[in-house]
């Protein structure tokens, strides 16, 4: 008989426990038929993509491994070339030019003391001498292990004879004191000669052999090059094969198996699948086009179920509009008959009443009381059918005045039991007047109604619910009788009472009513488990006021006015 919520309040509540045990209780979808195999493969299909890519990997680690022992053998030649040729060949050159020039100041020293006499001449003679064997020994010692330097070192050895030779039959003597006389200075010239030609001879050999690994350099050198270049085109080369691979074995065939599964996706549902490539991707064809065969039939079933529920809608539709029209003669047509017997029950009491013994006057007190809670009940239950039924006024509601009203209302009741009814700060939300209105009335009217021996003490306070930042979380407690917490479900149920009708008047529709108008706003509202005092505490919450709101009208059909939603809330107080 109700309606769907208003499109500006219409939010999805969270799950209660109740929720949640009946969508767990809930059948199952039914089970859809298999799909159906993927076609045999054939050709290339049958290579799996890792195995493409496994070979092709393979293939560029050899060439690269290859690309790199050439590299790496070229480097380690180039730098043994340099080694020998810097480290070896080129000193022993410069120690060459040492021994050539301790060979000259040995000679000019030595003549010179002959003609001067001085000590500082033949001083300077003999350190010519050391540097002489200083410089032999190092070129000895850098030619050692030389690949090529045999000759060189021969050379060495003549020259350094020569240079010996010159130097005991020439330089040595006048060092000791000997006069020079022109045949041994003939002589002495003659062997210097000698000595001389032998050292320029080492000379040209160091400058051959130093040639010689010149140009063993430049060679590995160039092949360095050579090795690094072929390294350069293996990677440019397998990059490339590698970017074609991949454009043939998955871009390509993603591209077709896009555009086929594009004109499916635009109804072209008869469209095949079809694809040559590897085994993977031509299985995801197979699994697609299995899935669109399948869609295929249940779009054909589903298309036949809608035809179904059309049909059970329009029916649902007239059987609604019958709901309608029994809530309006349940709201005017019930409810004269039951006015009639209450109001006939009482002037029956007041002109007989003198006539009637006791049980007379109380079986009438009996049908006015029927009578009364009958017409409270239907009055609750038009009440719980019209909340959601149709779009009503919605508007942002300050719910500090409207507690401030509900004390009001309550205002004898309050004043008979004692009670004291506080609140915190209340917000501003957006939602229908009468119906917030109606769920306070109810929370705050049973808080006082379920008291103890104590005055009852009732407060409302609210505050940002941390789990949802956008909801206010509001809560009702009271000092009352409390509720066992396994009642915590079935309150919120139509017609159920926890207490005789003897004990606490009302119908058992407050919560329930409570909980539509909540679950109307987008809401929830439950019992909390977790108090510990005394009394009840029930939390709900609501969504936070919303900027630019929407005002519409309830779309009346002359059942209901202002009015009428007034006494509707007067007389919804009871759960």
């Amino acid at each position: 008989m109700t309606a769907a919520p208003s499109p500006h309040l219409r939010q999805q509540p969270p799950q209660t426990g109740a929720s949640r045990s009946m969508s767990a209780s809930s059948p199952l979808p039914p089970q859809l038929a298999p799909l159906r195999p993927p076609a045999p493969r054939r050709g290339l299909s049958r290579i799996r993509l890792g195995q493409w890519f496994y070979a092709s990997g393979l293939v560029l680690a050899m060439l690269l491994l290859a690309a790199v022992i050439l590299s790496v053998l070229a480097l380690q030649g180039y730098n043994q070339a340099r080694d020998v040729l810097i480290d070896r060949v080129d000193p022993a050159a410069l120690q060459q030019f040492q021994l050539t020039t301790s060979l000259d100041e040995q000679d000019t020293a030595i003549r010179a003391y002959l003609r001067n006499g001085r000590r500082a001449d033949l001083a300077a003679y003999r350190e010519a001498v050391t540097q002489e064997g200083q410089a032999v020994a190092a070129m000895r010692r850098q030619l050692t292990g030389v690949s090529g330097a045999d000759d060189a070192r021969r050379r060495l050895d003549q020259a350094t004879a020569a240079i010996a030779t010159w130097r005991m039959r020439f330089a040595a003597p006048l060092a000791a004191g000997a006069q020079l006389t022109p045949e041994a200075n003939e002589a002495g010239r003659d062997l210097y000669r000698v000595a001389n030609f032998a050292n320029s001879a080492t000379q040209r050999e160091l400058t051959l052999l130093h040639n010689t690994y010149d140009q063993q350099l430049r060679d590995r050198a160039r092949t360095l090059y050579v090795s690094l270049a072929f390294t350069g085109v293996v990677i440019v080369l397998g990059a490339v094969a590698l970017v074609i691979l991949i454009r043939r074995t998955v871009l390509r065939p993603v591209a077709r198996l896009t555009d086929q599964v594009r004109a499916v996706s635009q109804g072209d549902f008869a469209h095949p699948l079809r694809i040559s490539g590897p085994a993977e991707l031509a299985e995801l064809a197979g699994i697609v086009d299995s899935m669109r065969h399948r869609i295929v039939q249940e779009w054909r079933a589903t298309s036949e179920a809608r035809q179904t529920v059309a049909e059970q809608a329009a029916e649902l539709r007239r059987s609604n509009a019958e709901l309608e029209q029994f809530a309006y003669v349940a709201s005017h047509d019930l409810q004269e008959p039951l006015r009639k017997v209450a109001s006939f029950c009482q002037m029956i009491e007041r002109r007989y009443g003198d006539r009637l013994d006791e049980r007379g006057r109380r079986y009438i007190d009996f049908a006015v009381d029927g009578a009364k809670r009958m017409q409270a009940l239907i009055n609750d239950l038009l009440m719980l059918s019209r909340v959601g039924r149709s779009e009503r006024k919605v508007e942002p509601v300050d719910l500090g005045a409207v507690l401030e009203r509900t004390r009001h209302d309550l205002g004898h009741v309050i004043e008979e039991t004692g009670a004291e009814v506080t609140a915190g700060e209340l917000p501003t939300v957006t939602g229908d007047r009468t119906l917030l209105a109606m769920l306070l009335q109810n929370l705050v009217g049973n808080a006082i109604k379920f008291h103890g021996e104590d005055p009852p003490r009732v407060r409302v306070t609210a505050e940002r619910s941390a789990d949802h930042p956008d909801m206010w979380e509001f809560s009702c407690s009271d000092n009352g009788i409390g509720i066992d917490p396994k009642y915590a479900e079935r309150i919120f149920l139509i017609f159920q009472r926890l207490h005789p009708q003897d004990t606490y008047s009302g119908t058992g529709i407050g919560l329930a009513m409570c909980k539509k108008i909540v679950e109307y706003h987008g809401g929830r509202i439950w019992l909390d488990p977790d108090h510990d005092g005394p009394g009840t505490v029930f939390r709900w919450t609501l969504p936070a006021q919303r900027a630019g709101v929407a005002t519409k009208r309830a779309d009346t059909d002359g059942n209901t006015d202002s009015d009428t939603e007034g006494k509707e809330g007067d007389e919804a107080a009871d759960e």
